[in-house]
């Protein structure tokens, strides 16, 4: 008989990714599994699981008050009416299994899942754990991660579940493919500069400054700078600027990560384990605010060897010209970097997390 299975996580990529390849994951291995996905109006999720044919659940919102005020006195109410939809959710689809990815909708899930006395799995991407799933720790044995050195208790490191899109790539055979789409020559090295779908204003005004810098040392630059956001360019003549490309999006990063040696990036757990799995070198620079939890998912892929960290105000165009050109110009200590962060890579980290999931289902059948 097939499993019916409940996601819940929202409101970033973060959480959405690993849940949409933990869906395509069941499905693969039975077409007949039922999912349902809780999540919020206002997160990714309501666009995204319905574009990936997902059946999705609205819970309201649940933020934590940071302070003592009104929205701290109303959390309780607001939590029992996210409770109860949870249980209704979970009701209608006879769900056998719980997997919470974190989020806002993640506390609510978790304590539904405990009233209707279901198994909970939980994912946490992070180094460092949200509040939802610290809390959501406590109900259940089954706890996994992404990055190892997770301080949860007897927390299985699975890995990061990616669409297959990303976890299956082979950057050496679509090499030739993806320079050819970007319009980059092949015997040149190949920066990819990325701060993610918002882009990073540091790195667009660092590198956009030592433009000239890297395209005379003979590099090519492809640089996306996020959605509304601009890369502010050195003076580059014709030639020099077809060899600086700057995208706000893009649509096919398999294809950027094919083409690049080397990337400049932040330190988000999904951006840390795809560049392990496919063994990229990376400098890592570690956004300067939240919790410090990017700077832990980026310090394991940088022990190894994987890597370099850079601090957000160390990332000047000085440092690009007087370590990071040396680096690009270095292609054994790149093969070796990227090796390193390689053994670090878990490629199946959809189908570790499955498995779990059909033990905890197991497990509440017995």
């Amino acid at each position: 008989m097939s499993l019916s299975v409940v996601l819940a996580g929202g409101g970033t990529t973060g959480h959405v990714g690993p849940l949409l390849a933990l869906a395509d994951c069941l499905r693969r291995r039975d077409p007949g599994v039922t999912i349902t996905v809780l999540g919020t109006v206002e997160g990714l999720e309501s666009r995204l699981v319905p574009e990936a044919g997902y059946s999705l659940s609205v819970l309201p919102r649940v933020p934590m008050p940071r302070r003592p005020g009104l929205a701290l006195a109303r959390l309780p109410g607001r939590l029992r009416m996210a409770v109860l939809a949870a249980e209704r959710a979970m009701t209608t689809s006879a769900a056998d299994v719980v997997v919470g990815f974190g989020g806002y909708v993640a506390t609510p899930a978790y304590l539904a899942a405990r009233r209707l006395r279901l198994p909970i799995v939980i994912h946490e991407q992070n180094a460092r754990p949200g509040l939802a799933n610290r809390l959501g720790a406590r109900l259940t044995p089954y706890l996994t991660c992404a990055l190892p050195g997770t301080p949860l208790p007897g927390v299985q490191v699975v890995g990061m579940p990616m669409r297959e899109a990303v976890s299956s790539l082979d950057r050496p055979a679509l090499r030739g493919q993806a320079l050819t789409a970007f319009g980059l020559e092949p015997d040149r090295p190949t920066l990819l500069v990325t701060g993610g779908s918002l882009g990073a204003q540091r790195l667009n005004d660092t590198f956009g400054a030592a433009a000239a810098d890297l395209v005379a040392a003979g590099a090519q630059v492809l640089h996306a700078c996020g959605r509304g956001k601009q890369v502010p360019l050195a003076a580059l003549d014709e030639a020099q600027a077809g060899r600086y490309l700057v995208r706000e999006y893009l649509d096919r990063m398999d294809l950027a990560y094919a083409a690049a040696d080397l990337v400049v990036c932040r330190a988000g757990a999904g951006t840390v384990s795809e560049l392990s799995m496919l063994a990229l070198p990376a400098v890592y620079v570690p956004l300067p605010i939240g919790n410090g939890e990017q700077r832990l998912n980026a310090e394991p892929v940088v022990r190894a060897g994987g890597g370099l960290l850079v601090e957000d105000a160390a990332c000047t165009p000085t440092w690009v010209r007087s370590q990071l050109l040396p680096l690009l110009a270095a292609p054994q200590r790149l093969a070796a970097m990227g090796e390193a962060a390689g053994r670090l890579g878990i490629r199946d980290g959809d189908e570790r997390l499955a498995d779990v999931v059909a033990r905890a289902a197991a497990g509440r059948k017995r």
